[in-house]
């Protein structure tokens, strides 16, 4: 294979884009293989590339958050998807939350107007000849992933599901209140649906009696824990999505200057409201069942169903067993991975995969050592993760998001809040350091932003995308 030999990279999601991206940023040739418009997976309904089938938030933007810390680190390094994000943008308090159809546009032009890339319509059946960066997500084809178990003689999966969304003239805004929690952002980014004790216990109770849809008998059910159907939490106990989801923490309800017992938040979908996320409400209840239970939320007896939520199976690598230090295969070297099929889990970490692939890939077609940003940085604790370096030895490989536990633990007894301080700076100093031997220049550090005031909410990995 010679250096200047075209790479083909499999999947135009978030990970593949982003790798199709850096890849041609660093100056190779790229063929980007992407099986939309020909077919679609269950979980697609748009031809654009990196496009967003869960929820529409990228989480947290706070710089002292894990996640805000990636979010700053993907900026500085020139991600086509932070980039594309920030300029499709919607008010959601101090999460990055996007317009998916002006987003996934944006991304699709910057990728189609390169003349580093050349894009392949359809279905890619059996590995390609060369360099090839599998970047298929989690629902990686059946014939794709027929043919990698020749390499990995495994596959691993767990259960995923996505929440619904509803058409935002249909929401009863005599019931509903905007605000954000503890008034962050332009503090009424968020519609809001209060409940009292009596409809949350019976909201719950008609929650775990629903019909669920049900895998196949030959499947078993993984549930990824950051991204638990609403119906399995109910389960768990009746005070669970009041702690979850559904907490009221933070959110007064201008009729009676108190916070409700339960509260279910709408996220806006896009700029013009015309649709909202029943944010943290993924589900596996069959679609005649989502609109009865969920009918029954205060303000929703009327509501006009844009997307119904659903569930889908996800595919992932024990990738600290199959993948050396370059994200490559053991078994056939030639083969890269990127993304949720390596084991990270959200819209953010994928993107950050597939820089990471990127630059390894360029590595070896370069002849030089592959060195991602220390482990004490975002992207490098989510490298840990995915090598195995962030667990104890012998602990099973599961998806995670990008959390303060994949990091090395910083020293000393510090409360909370002074902790997190201390990572976030730890970690922007390791990046400078690291920023230099980049293979591509890397922007310097903004001034810090002012946080919004007020205490900062509890936050549940259930409303992650």
């Amino acid at each position: 294979m010679t250096s200047d030999a075209p790479i083909t990279v499999i999947g135009a999601g978030l990970a593949g884009s982003e790798c199709a991206y850096q890849l041609a940023r660093l100056g190779h040739r790229v063929i980007l293989c992407e099986q939309k418009p020909q077919k679609r997976s269950p979980a697609h309904s748009s031809n654009a590339f990196a496009e967003l089938v869960c929820s529409n938030s990228m989480r947290s933007d706070n710089p002292e958050s894990a996640i805000g810390m990636l979010h700053a680190e993907l900026r500085r390094v020139g991600s086509v998807i932070l980039n594309s994000a920030d300029a499709n943008r919607v008010p959601a308090g101090d999460a990055l939350a996007v317009e998916r159809e002006g987003f996934s546009a944006e991304v699709t032009r910057q990728l189609s107007s390169s003349g580093r890339i050349t894009i392949v319509p359809g279905e890619v059946t059996a590995i390609p000849d060369g360099d090839v960066v599998f970047a298929t997500g989690p629902l990686t084809s059946e014939a794709l992933t027929t043919a990698l178990a020749t390499f990995t003689g495994e596959k691993l999966y767990f259960y995923d599901a996505i929440a619904p969304i509803v058409a935002g003239d249909s929401v009863d805004m005599s019931i509903a209140f905007r605000a954000s929690r503890y008034d962050k952002g332009d503090g009424a980014d968020y519609l809001n649906l209060p409940l009292t004790k009596d409809e949350y216990l019976r909201f719950v109770q008609e929650l775990c009696a629903g019909q669920k849809v049900t895998p196949h008998a030959f499947e078993e059910p993984k549930y990824f824990e950051g991204c638990l159907p609403v119906e399995v939490m109910a389960e768990r106990g009746e005070r669970v999505l009041s702690f979850g989801p559904m907490k009221p923490v933070g959110l007064t309800d201008p009729r009676t200057g108190r916070w409700p017992y339960a509260v279910v938040q709408l996220r806006m979908e896009d700029r013009a409201g015309t649709a909202w996320n029943l944010v943290g409400f993924q589900t596996r209840l069959t679609w005649p069942e989502q609109k009865r239970i969920f009918g029954m939320l205060p303000g929703l007896q009327n509501a006009e169903w844009v997307r119904m939520g659903q569930i889908h199976r996800n595919t992932f690598l024990d990738s600290p067993k199959l993948l050396e230090r370059d994200l490559s295969m053991k078994a056939e070297p030639r083969l890269f991975f990127a993304g949720q099929i390596t084991g990270v889990e959200g819209y953010v970490e994928s993107t950050a995969c597939g820089y990471l692939t990127a630059l390894a890939v360029h590595a070896r077609r370069t002849g030089t050592a592959f060195a991602p940003p220390p482990g004490t940085t975002a992207l490098g604790a989510l490298y840990r993760h995915v090598t195995g370096e962030a667990h104890p030895p012998g602990a099973p490989y599961q998806p995670t998001n990008v959390v303060y536990a994949l990091f090395p633990p910083v020293e000393g007894r510090m409360k909370k809040p002074e902790k997190r301080q201390a990572y976030a700076a730890r970690s922007r100093a390791d990046f400078d350091a690291w920023a230099p031997s980049a293979p591509h220049p890397v922007l310097p550090a903004p001034a810090p932003l002012p946080l919004p005031a007020g205490p900062s909410p509890l936050v549940t990995q259930a409303t992650s995308a």
